[in-house]
């Protein structure tokens, strides 16, 4: 790459970050529905016609914005995963890391948050280019039930008859390898996570939870049970009585 070419590539870099820097400030300031990019080339001292060189269009704009929004959620999440894992921690101890994670992030990114799960943008419809950033935090949740069921195993809920196709496909589809019982309560754990920090992000929990924090680690914790997770076994102490159970905290 010769000098010249590189220099336009980081100037490229540098005013696309500055776009997207200023169209946030307005998610912030109006919401989605009122980003504009004739505003955004105002605010940035730009004309509109240089603008729609990096975006041609609204909806351009905004995806670029999901997509980084959905990123960053998922860095998040999965830069939690591999801590817990790196610390050995217990499989029912990952799953409640990552939703945290996931929750301390909404709560740093309230309007990123909005963007992403909050009320769909009038006219804007999310192109395929999304779907794969918005699975990561649904792959890493996943990742946790199938290494504790590779490794401790689960405790599989029942299923009803009448919705086993259903949970079949599911596993066909997004969780490869877990029993169909494990599917459904899976899929749904991983919505509820997302509707408790909506709760808290919207502000539905205004006058309801005050200790919030503590609220979500065990709500997190009990979903993570209806998938089948559990606490490992306690570990055991020979004594000259025999072998007993050694009773954790918690």
């Amino acid at each position: 790459m010769s000098a010249v070419r590189g220099a336009r590539e980081r100037a490229r870099i540098e005013v696309t970050a500055a776009i997207k820097d200023e169209a946030k400030k307005q998610l912030a300031a109006e919401g989605a529905a009122k980003l504009s990019l004739r505003a955004v080339a105002r605010e940035l001292g730009m004309a509109s016609s240089a603008l729609y060189r990096y975006f041609p269009s609204r909806d351009e704009l905004l995806t670029a914005l999901i997509v980084d929004a959905y990123d960053s959620v998922g860095e998040t999440a999965e830069a939690a995963h591999r801590a817990a894992v790196a610390n050995a921690a217990p499989h029912l101890a990952r799953w409640t890391a990552v939703a945290c994670a996931v929750r301390d992030w909404a709560l740093a990114h309230p309007h990123e948050y909005a963007l992403i799960y909050g009320s769909p943008v009038p006219g804007y419809t999310a192109p395929q280019a999304t779907i794969g950033p918005a699975a990561r935090v649904g792959r890493v949740l996943i990742a946790v039930v199938g290494e504790a069921y590779r490794t401790d195993g689960l405790a599989v809920p029942p299923l009803i008859d009448e919705l086993r196709p259903e949970a079949e496909r599911m596993v066909a589809d997004f969780t490869p390898g877990l029993p169909p019982g494990v599917a459904v309560p899976l899929i749904a754990a991983w919505s509820q996570v997302f509707g408790l920090v909506s709760f808290e992000v919207f502000g539905q929990f205004n006058r309801v939870v005050e200790a919030r924090e503590l609220f979500f680690r065990q709500a997190v914790t009990e979903l993570a049970r209806t998938v089948g997770l559990h606490h490992p076994a306690p570990p055991v102490r020979r004594t000259p009585q025999g072998v007993r159970a050694v009773t954790t905290p918690g």
